[in-house]
């Protein structure tokens, strides 16, 4: 792993690190999560948000670890949207029917944000 990677996972350990010790070691486990899995980055930056919903008290490095984590949240949402396309599909439903569910005006822009996320979640333009 190159230097540059080994730094920025450790900024993602500390930022993780930091927002436990504000209190998100406390939330309560998922359903789906695994005896002793940490929280997700999701949950993390959720709870935050909700850390910080008094301005005035908030921790300034409460808030810099949350803000450091909503990249890896946003990767964590893709890759469960990814699932849930693929979920929906494998259950048959029709792109248009999909493409209702999440607001979008046609069966083309369902697939297209499908394109999207896999683009995302793996790097490279999937093939369509």
């Amino acid at each position: 792993m190159p230097l540059d990677d080994d730094r920025h996972a450790a900024d993602l350990d500390r930022a993780r690190t930091a927002v436990d010790r504000a209190g998100a070691a406390g939330l309560a486990r998922r359903p789906w999560q695994q005896p002793r899995q940490p929280a997700s980055d999701v949950d993390l930056v959720r709870f935050v948000a909700w850390a910080a919903r008094d301005a005035r008290d908030a921790d300034p490095a409460v808030l810099e670890a949350g803000l450091r984590l909503l990249a890896p949240a946003r990767a964590e949402l893709d890759q469960v949207e990814t699932g849930l396309l693929f979920a929906a599909r494998g259950a048959g439903m029709t792109w248009p029917q999909i493409a209702a569910s999440l607001g979008l005006g046609s069966a083309q822009a369902a697939q297209q944000r499908l394109n999207r996320v896999l683009s995302r979640t793996s790097g490279s333009e999937p093939e369509s």
